[in-house]
């Protein structure tokens, strides 16, 4: 829902207003990242001036709000799929190269844009949504939301490997936060493995296994926070379950509690997940 405010209303920090980014996703019309290149592209403009500053605010409640020249929607309904991304489709709302898109296989053709990323030649679950604000807080690395995978490499995966995927793989110098795993299938010359992370960087799976002598032969995402791919095949969709709905909103706020965030986060990085694991 977009947040209504009259001009003498004030934010918890004090200030008038609320943030363009976070108006924008509010109405549906895009994550936070993609509002603020938006904003620096020059699209938005408030009570018809162009404004490009990330910083600046509004009150949509009163405020003409415009993106590309259109009034944005106010109170739009609140859509989220559970989608089996195929092997092959990107994870894009459009691409230059006239590849398939995941937004090609929702049949309606409504404004929605891909919680996280998963690269072309992974597959499993995504959630597609026009909830920007849902999608700030689920992909906000203060949240830590755990991502499954179940994963088949080349190798028989053994016990040193397991350690060194556990502790944290250095790549690079720096390494990568902790992870679970465990073995469910383990032959001389493959082993698939079920992953847990709890953050989310480029191709960071495909760079583990990598690291670890084990390179990846097939990558599903099966699993995010509470909401599982189930009996999905690939290029199948289902509308998000209410009880799924909920189960994530709890999730988010005992993570927030835990942590002294609240209901949005407001330290560390306000990075989001780039992965494209």
């Amino acid at each position: 829902m977009v947040p209504a405010r009259n001009r003498s209303s004030r934010t918890d920090d004090g200030a008038l207003g609320w943030r363009l980014q976070k108006i924008l996703a509010a109405a549906g019309l895009s994550s936070r990242r993609d509002a603020e290149r938006w904003i620096r592209e020059g699209r938005v403009a408030v009570n018809g001036r162009v404004v490009r500053e990330l910083g600046a605010r509004a009150d949509p409640a009163s405020d003409v709000i415009t993106v590309d020249g259109q009034p944005i929607p106010r109170d739009p309904p609140r859509r989220t799929y559970v989608v089996y991304k195929p092997r092959g489709f990107v994870t894009t709302t459009r691409d230059p190269h006239a590849r398939k898109t995941v937004l090609d296989l929702i049949p309606e053709r409504e404004r929605l844009f891909p919680i996280g990323r998963l690269d072309a030649a992974s597959e499993g679950l995504l959630l597609l949504t026009n909830d920007g604000e849902l999608a700030h807080r689920l992909l906000h690395p203060s949240f830590e939301v755990p991502r499954t995978y179940r994963v088949s490499v080349d190798g028989a995966v053994d016990r040193t490997a397991l350690v060194e995927l556990r502790a944290g793989v250095v790549v690079g110098g720096r390494r990568l936060a902790r992870c679970n795993v465990k073995i469910l299938d383990r032959a001389r010359a493959r082993t698939l493995v079920e992953l847990t992370l709890f953050e989310g960087r480029k191709r960071q799976i495909r760079t583990m296994m990598r690291t670890v002598g084990h390179p990846v032969r097939r990558l599903v995402r099966i699993r995010f926070g509470p909401v599982s791919l189930g009996r999905l095949r690939p290029g199948e969709w289902r509308t998000l379950r209410r009880e799924e709905r909920r189960a994530l909103e709890r999730m988010l706020q005992r993570a927030g509690i835990a942590r002294g965030l609240g209901r949005q986060p407001r330290s560390r990085s306000r990075r989001v997940e780039r992965a494209r694991t």
